[in-house]
């Protein structure tokens, strides 16, 4: 790819850099790998940010691993940059026939089943890679997909009243069988708050994502506050620091 789009300038300039710089000549995908999930994590968090100076910074730092991956393979001789737009544009006009003119609007897993994953379970093709609230989206998300799911958010509330009982009857028990017990009933409490999550329309990492920095923005502010009124956090009793954290909260609400 020697064009002058914004795509074909980095794919050249990745190729340049692999003819003459001993760092890029010796990088594999396996090298890659790490340095693509950091730079994707990366992103999300400038999407969150709201930032475009910053966004733009990260759609560049992936778009170079874009490139990466087109130019390793030419390298190989697997694939070619626009075999792999090829592939895309004729993914995308499969899965949406109705805006150009190639038939109805279908369920998502009949467009699925027709690009020939029929003998594919639900949910195969999920990476373990995933963050572990996401994944657990997105195992829901595909069983919804072929009919697996509440009909509304009545199942989902009832399911987590369920998983948080079973946690509580865990915790009078000691020892190390009751430890692996309640690691699995926190984990399937988990599980049902994310599919309450889904129900509801919300996305959990994003959810918690907020519920973090809002978090760590009120304890910031306690530990100032703190410092202001003469208290030592680590010898305050919880009550004296839920004085405080009541007071960062009401102070939110001016």
């Amino acid at each position: 790819m020697q064009d002058e789009s914004a795509l074909g300038r980095a794919v050249a300039m990745v190729a340049d850099l692999r003819d003459r710089c001993d760092w890029d000549r010796i990088q594999t995908r396996e090298t890659l790998r790490p340095y693509l999930i950091e730079e994707a994590h990366e992103l999300a968090a400038a999407l969150a940010s709201g930032d475009p100076g910053e966004i733009r910074e990260e759609v560049a730092d992936l778009m170079l691993h874009l490139a990466w991956q087109l130019v390793l393979g030419l390298e190989t001789g697997e694939f070619t940059p626009d075999q792999v737009a090829d592939d895309l544009v004729a993914k995308m006009r499969r899965r949406h026939p109705h805006l150009f003119e190639l038939g109805e609007r279908e369920r998502w897993e009949s467009l699925k089943s027709r690009e020939g994953k029929t003998g594919r379970g639900t949910l195969d093709g999920l990476p373990n890679t995933l963050p572990e609230l996401l994944l657990a989206y997105r195992l829901q998300e595909r069983a919804a997909d072929v009919g697996f799911d509440w009909p509304d958010t009545d199942g989902p509330l009832a399911k987590v009243r369920e998983e948080l009982a079973e946690v509580e009857a865990e915790l009078p028990a000691t020892g190390p069988g009751n430890q692996e017990r309640l690691h699995d009933e926190i984990g399937d409490l988990l599980f049902a708050v994310v599919n309450l999550a889904r129900k509801l329309g919300v996305q959990p990492g994003s959810a918690l994502e907020r519920s973090n920095r809002k978090f760590r923005q009120r304890f910031v502010m306690v530990e100032q506050l703190a410092r202001d009124r003469g208290v030592v956090m680590t010898d305050a009793t919880l009550a004296e620091l839920d004085v405080l954290w009541d007071a960062v909260k009401a102070g939110e609400g001016r």
